[in-house]
């Protein structure tokens, strides 16, 4: 049986997705994810204290409110929850297929039609394919000497077992990034000796985090304009953040002193204040927040090394000065591949095109959502559709506009296929390759995951406010691509 539409992922975008195809009265897809449940980066980040840094009343799907938001910024198991809430009363269960692991994916021409082939050797067809992986769902390990040596555990934060006994134990966690200031608060009271490799400091703002009273929150249920009104006061305050990093810099005159007033007044040693200290502009790298990871930094059995790591041995970590430090666990906080997101073999396009191969100087797409060279084939979350100043959600919906009038127009087209022009895609990115030129994200002085290693492009982020993404898929066009109504022979 052929399916109309295989959505990779059970994460935001596959699920919102779904709840607008059902909305619109489609029944005749299905939504593969290799997880036991729904989620996706909220299913598979368990580390401890993994919680969201955008408001909960704005990290939620417009069309799928939730009143009952217990904090300013909802932990992880929240989120997910929130989820499994959005499947079961949206009716999403009987299209649902978790525990399957796609891979592999390839344009078949004859059929004009996508061959899904799951781990279980599955193998469906579908019209339409949505990968809704997202950027950070593949975990970068490190190219550290030695690491295969260690005779200890080593857990990427990604991978965070569920039962992890640090008790007593040497722990050595290797980077500074959104995830280790979350973690290391929350472990640094069960182990014996917590080292921390920073390469680079960050920029820390307070995070004015507290619980939603119940009282407020039977506003919310039973007042939903008051909803409204907070959820449209975050996106007015976060989209005014833009400027900032797009073409003023000097706007982030006050968050900078903030951030560097709360490093003063939670680290008293000014050696360790110093090597804290961030030397790039604020924003070049996500501007993170936390109330608890510079007091961690402060206890006595906590060291903060900033020496680079030499090479690892099969007992610790030896630093470029030649010291060894001992280490009983390794844990890695080094983020996720964003600017190589498909793993090769996944997505086989027209002609045999590999997109991981395609993509091998960075990714790039037309509005962030589809491809030349792979026909039916619509992204969400795709290149440069993340952002670095607001909620990605709206950027997600913004896309199930546009996905939704695409499908449309095939239908009432009687057509098989459609395919971006490849010339509509390089304007596209030449016009994103320019405005992102001379913002704070390309020129602050940092090296950061949203630049491509081998082409230095900003392949990651949206460079304007929102609204404008939204203006620019609120209507598919026709003129940007070309349609099939025949089967076509391979």
């Amino acid at each position: 049986m052929s399916r109309d539409l295989i959505i990779i992922g059970a994460g935001f975008s596959g699920i919102g997705l779904g709840l607008k195809l059902l909305e619109k009265g489609q029944r005749n897809f299905l939504i593969l994810d290799q997880a036991e449940q729904v989620g996706g980066t909220w299913w598979v980040n368990r580390y401890p204290g993994c919680a969201c840094d955008v408001q909960s009343h704005l990290y939620s799907l417009s069309f799928a409110p939730n009143p009952d938001w217990s904090r300013h910024f909802s932990p992880r198991a929240e989120i997910q929850a929130y989820l499994q809430r959005c499947v079961a009363e949206g009716g999403l269960q009987s299209h649902l297929r978790l525990g399957t692991r796609v891979v592999s994916t390839r344009w078949r021409q004859s059929r004009q039609e996508w061959e899904v082939t799951d781990e279980h050797g599955k193998v469906r067809y579908c019209r339409v394919l949505v990968p809704a992986i997202g950027g950070l769902s593949r975990p970068k390990w490190p190219d550290i000497p030695g690491l295969e040596e260690f005779s200890g555990p080593v857990i990427h934060s990604q991978q965070w077992p569920d039962r992890l006994d640090l008790s007593g134990k040497r722990v050595a966690v290797i980077g500074s990034g959104a995830s280790a200031i979350q973690f290391v608060p929350r472990i640094v009271d069960e182990v014996r000796q917590l080292d921390l490799y920073q390469r680079t400091p960050q920029w820390i703002l307070p995070k004015p985090d507290r619980p939603i009273g119940p009282v407020r929150r039977a506003i919310y249920r039973h007042f939903p304009p008051a909803r409204l009104l907070v959820r449209f006061s975050l996106y007015l305050l976060l989209e005014s953040r833009l400027p900032a990093f797009n073409r003023f810099p000097w706007l982030s005159a006050f968050h900078r002193h903030k951030a560097r007033r709360w490093l003063r007044r939670q680290v008293a040693d000014p050696n360790l204040r110093e090597r804290l200290k961030p030397q790039y502009a604020m924003g070049c790298k996500r501007v993170l927040m936390s109330n608890d990871f510079y007091p961690a930094l402060t206890r006595k059995h906590v060291c903060l090394v900033t020496v680079p790591i030499r090479n690892i041995s099969s007992t610790g970590i030896v630093d470029r000065d030649g010291r060894h430090r001992d280490a009983d666990l390794i844990i890695l906080a080094t983020g996720f591949k964003a600017t190589d997101p498909v793993p090769e073999g996944l997505i086989i396009g027209r002609d045999g095109r590999d997109l991981a191969t395609q993509w091998r100087t960075g990714p790039a797409a037309y509005k962030g959502t589809t491809v030349h060279g792979f026909p039916n084939l619509f992204m969400l979350l795709g290149p440069n559709t993340a952002l670095g100043h607001n909620s990605v959600l709206l950027m997600i919906e913004s896309q199930f506009k546009y996905l939704l009038d695409a499908l449309d127009h095939l239908e009432k087209g009687g057509m098989k296929s459609l395919e971006v022009s490849l010339e509509s895609q390089q304007a596209w990115n030449r016009d994103l390759d320019q405005r992102l030129e001379g913002t704070v994200w390309n020129q602050g002085g940092c090296a950061s995951w949203y630049l491509h290693p081998a082409s230095g492009r900003n392949t990651t982020l949206w460079p304007d406010f929102t609204y404008r993404f939204r203006k620019s898929v609120r209507n598919f066009d026709p003129e940007a691509y070309t349609f099939h109504t025949l089967p076509l022979q391979d």
